[in-house]
């Protein structure tokens, strides 16, 4: 059952229904080719021996099948040591239902309800919940029959779970995970159960303790996964050390956790920092909790999809469950930037938390100077400083004054005080004229996340001195967005090259990461060749964007 291939055609002389689809053939790229053909395009490319997105590809037409192949051969070679695939056809918009089951050695073998995980990116499973709000008890009935004949096919003992897609017309096999999985904690929650406590009874030889029938669940769970990622940016891998680890607490929260304070996120590993799962007593309250607790939860030092998680859960289609496993790919513009303009009250509390964080690493960097005044006097007259923030497509400014008479913020061509203090860490009091509000400040390099009335947002404070991205394509250069390995080079130096195409392949936290042309123009060279590890901001190839010859000369 560990290999997808060897799984699928087991269960189907079991009578379970599988997607349509091509295994057990030759590997070469040509057999491979031929059989997505007779498939029909769309089709997946999945890793035999993979889980967790590794190792899969979707592939849209045949010019995009030869170098999809290649990769997900050399992603699954190196996650599971076996680059062996199969073939499967996409179905269009479905839902991913998964149920969880548990065999021991006397050939008893129980289904523990199903688990939703719909909600992916990368093929990789961001949010679950038990039970499905989509399957009716009829469907129960059907799909858990089935995931219990998979398990009786291979007298399966342990726990396990069967994964199935549905769409309209019904459900269909697509692997079995003979593991515990990362979500199962939703499972527990419902039932009350504890899945490690029973697996180690079955390797025990004790029997189980409950029939089919004796199994019941009570209120609706949710799971999400915390990742070092940035999802404004594609979901790349943030690396770094952890300055803040503050955890929820509270009812029906439940923290599965990796890392603290003063921990180092390595490229070496996958990004996956910790689990939050809420239990509550309906859907709606379950994702009321799981809100408010991603709102609790403060990670420094990083950046994480904390942000995009709260973004999600409160998207009206989630809340509705209206979604399939393509949802996020859709909506990840509104997902990634905020829909409201931000407030000058929000403005300042960056401008207070940049200020107070300065402050205190001149107290904690430097002895007591009077050259050390932060209060913006100067000999010459006022002092003003200006700060410019991004935040999603927003750019914004504000004009700090110092005066003889305290600070002023202006913005939008209006002037106002401004007076802030920090009564414990981490925490800020602001007043700009009239408005007054406390916030919550963490920092990630130079993006500042505010905990606001209105939820939690991110302010990139833009190093004036930092070139923006069109500046950095004029300049020629192609760097490393993070640590990792060099593991192909796609193109030719002296290549003319479109936008956008492809020129080497970077390997970090275990997953494939393109980096293509900033521009039209020319590869003039690789600083780099395949196998090198680089760190992050590394010039990897010099690229002469298209017409800067003919400004040279």
């Amino acid at each position: 059952m560990g290999s997808k291939t060897e799984a699928k055609a087991l269960v189907e002389k079991s009578g379970v229904p599988v997607v349509p689809g091509s295994q057990g053939q030759r590997q070469d790229e040509g057999t491979l080719a031929e059989a997505a053909v007779r498939i029909g395009y769309p089709v997946l490319i999945k890793a035999s021996a993979g889980g967790g997105g590794r190792g899969m590809r979707l592939v849209s037409s045949a010019h995009e099948f030869a170098e999809a192949l290649a990769s997900a051969k050399r992603e699954a070679l190196a996650a599971f040591g076996n680059d062996e695939i199969l073939l499967e056809k996409f179905i269009e918009k479905p839902r991913h239902i998964e149920v969880q089951i548990l065999g021991d050695t006397f050939g008893n073998i129980v289904s523990l309800f199903e688990r939703e995980c719909t909600l992916q990116r990368r093929h990789q499973k961001v949010v679950e919940e038990a039970p499905s709000i989509v399957i009716t008890p009829e469907q129960r009935v059907q799909i858990s029959a089935a995931a219990r004949a998979a398990a009786h096919a291979v007298a399966y003992c342990n726990a396990g779970t069967v994964e199935f897609v549905t769409d309209a017309s019904g459900f269909y096999f697509i692997e079995m995970n003979t593991r515990l999985q990362v979500e199962h904690p939703v499972t527990e929650m419902i039932l009350g159960l504890d899945l490690i406590e029973l697996q180690l009874r079955i390797a025990a030889g004790e029997k189980l303790p409950f029939s089919q029938d004796e199994i019941k669940a009570n209120g609706h769970a949710i799971e999400v996964r915390i990742y070092a990622e940035d999802a404004r940016k594609g979901f790349l891998p943030s690396t770094g050390v952890i300055r803040t680890w503050r955890e929820p607490t509270g009812t029906g929260i439940r923290v599965d956790g990796g890392f603290r304070a003063g921990d180092p996120v390595l490229p070496y590993y996958d990004a996956l920092l910790a689990k939050l799962i809420v239990l509550g007593e309906d859907r709606p309250g379950a994702l009321t909790r799981m809100v408010d607790a991603l709102e609790q939860f403060e990670i420094d030092g990083v950046a994480t999809n904390l942000p995009f998680l709260r973004a999600l859960l409160q998207h009206p289609q989630v809340i509705r469950g209206e979604m399939d496993t393509a949802f996020i790919e859709r909506e990840l513009p509104n997902l990634v930037n905020p829909q409201h303009p931000l407030t000058a009250l929000e403005l300042a509390g960056g401008v207070a938390a940049i200020v107070l964080r300065e402050r205190e690493q001149h107290a904690q960097t430097k002895r007591p100077s009077p050259w050390d005044r932060t209060d913006g006097w100067m000999l010459a007259g006022p002092r003003t400083r200006t700060f410019n923030f991004a935040s999603g497509a927003q750019r914004l400014s504000a004009v700090l004054r110092y005066g003889r008479h305290g600070m002023h913020m202006e913005t939008a061509g209006q002037a106002q005080p401004l007076e802030f203090s920090s009564r414990e860490a981490g925490k800020l009091d602001v007043a700009l004229g009239d408005l007054r509000e406390t916030y919550g400040a963490t920092f990630a390099g130079r993006d500042v996340e505010l905990t606001t009335q209105r939820g939690r947002l991110k302010l990139h404070w833009v190093d004036p001195f930092a070139a923006e991205l069109r500046a950095v394509a004029e300049e020629g250069r192609i760097t490393a967005p993070m640590p990792g390995t060099v593991i192909r080079i796609l193109a030719e130096p002296g290549a003319q090259l479109p936008a956008g195409a492809p020129v080497l392949v970077l390997e970090a936290m275990k997953m494939e990461h393109t980096l293509r042309a900033p521009g039209q123009g020319r590869l003039v060279a690789f600083k780099c060749a395949a196998g090198d590890f680089v760190e992050e901001g590394a010039e990897l190839a010099e690229f002469e964007p298209r017409g800067a010859e003919q400004a040279g000369q």
